[in-house]
């Protein structure tokens, strides 16, 4: 019987599954069964080879596996009763895999086999190919969550006990690769500790974390420098801690931008230092975010509102969020007040936080006042009612005694609008 190499390879793996085997083992038999056939439909007084019979008897070619395997056609059977007496009496040939085996020896070199040899796991290595081993990472090259890395990781593990939010930094670009390579002895536990020891209370890390994760990665004297700095502005160690918690890109800028947007407070609005530092104290964002809806909103209120620089002034160190605030929900509050309600330039100075109530809550209560003939805001006047009470005061205060009204009454009216 007579093997294609490729035939003699799968014989010879060893990781044949009993049921390919078995299917190999028909597929050859019948191959050598019709290879018999042919030698036995050869007439004896002039033997042709079996290669030779495709021209004589019209065989046709068939390939199922890579060998060449020949089977005869309808022809052969009606050339002669003789042809097809002695093809009836074909034989079987078992399959023995001792011939194949002494049969495919002198094949070994030629197909390969060495390249599927494995070392045994019990022989003996020196220490440099121990060393050259590549040992499989059981972790994902590559992924679109931290979840895979979170139980291998010690720093990812460390950064969930302390409440940072996994889901939210690995939707920003980069920052989950840089996190996975963070090592939380020499990156990590020092920043934490350097925190601490700023007064960050222990329950607020992990907010912080989300917010600014690249701080992690910032040298521990660049940020000594910039705490250094704010103390030597006179800023107390509560009030930087304080600072840090609520803008926590705070100390991810230079020394040189902090002492830049503290000089153009100062100059911008003619505040004193002192009032500068309580500025900025109160909304340290505006250390850290840019300076351009600063710049728009101080330009609204002066050409728009039409502020003198001192209300102006008064608004800003009152309400600090003036600054940061949304134009168009600044300027629909201001049309409601000034235009509709009436209300002048100098109480709106005196009551600026009316500028930064919500615009719903100015608007129901005005037309619940009018709607019962009570909406009366100028001082000079009897039952005058001041911004703050009208904005200020919960639902219940504000209807026993504001608008001496009960609070059913104005659901009721809600509903309405």
């Amino acid at each position: 019987m007579h093997l294609c190499q490729r035939c003699v390879f799968v014989f010879r793996c060893g990781r044949m599954s009993p049921a390919l085997q078995q299917s190999a083992r028909i597929l050859h038999q019948r191959s050598h069964d019709i290879r018999s056939t042919a030698a036995l439909l050869q007439p004896s007084h002039n033997p042709l080879p079996v290669h030779d019979l495709s021209q004589k008897y019209n065989i046709e070619t068939w390939r199922p596996c890579g060998m060449h395997l020949r089977a005869l056609s309808s022809s052969v059977q009606n050339n002669s009763s003789d042809l097809t007496q002695k093809k009836d009496e074909k034989h079987c040939v078992a399959y023995d895999s001792s011939d194949l085996h002494q049969e495919s020896l002198s094949d070994i070199h030629n197909i390969g086999l060495d390249a599927v040899v494995r070392p045994s796991p019990f022989q003996e290595i020196c220490e440099e190919e121990a060393v050259r081993i590549q040992v499989p990472s059981s972790l994902p090259p590559v992924s679109f969550t931290l979840r895979p890395y979170v139980d291998k990781s010690e720093t990812l593990n460390k950064l969930v006990q302390l409440g940072v939010d996994l889901w939210k930094l690995e939707q920003r670009p980069n920052v989950g690769s840089m996190l996975v390579k963070l090592d939380f002895h020499a990156d990590v536990a020092p920043r934490l500790l350097f925190l601490k020891d700023l007064g960050v209370e222990e329950s607020k890390l992990g907010s912080l974390l989300t917010k600014n994760p690249f701080i992690l990665t910032e040298s521990l004297e660049n940020l000594e420098t910039r705490v250094a700095y704010l103390r030597s502005k006179k800023f107390s160690a509560q009030s930087v801690a304080a600072m840090v918690s609520k803008a926590p890109y705070l100390l991810n800028f230079s020394v040189e931008r902090l002492d830049n947007r503290l000089g153009f407070f100062q100059q911008q609005l003619g505040l004193s230092f002192e009032k500068t530092q309580n500025l900025v104290s109160r909304l340290p964002k505006l250390l850290c975010g840019s300076l351009e809806p600063v710049k728009e909103n101080l330009k609204v209120c002066e050409l728009e509102f039409g502020f003198r620089e001192n209300e102006i002034r008064h608004i800003v160190t009152t309400v600090p969020k003036v600054l940061l605030a949304n134009k168009r929900k600044l300027s629909q509050i201001f049309d409601f007040v000034h235009n509709t309600m009436g209300i002048p330039h100098s109480l709106i100075a005196k009551f600026p936080q009316v500028l930064n109530a919500k615009f719903l809550r100015i608007r129901e209560r005005h037309l619940f006042l009018e709607y019962l003939s009570r909406a009366q805001y100028q001082p000079s006047h009897p039952s005058y009612i001041s911004l703050d009470r009208l904005v200020f005061l919960p639902d219940d205060i504000f209807c026993s005694d504001v608008a001496l009204a009960s609070l059913e009454d104005f659901e009721q009216f809600q509903k309405t609008l």
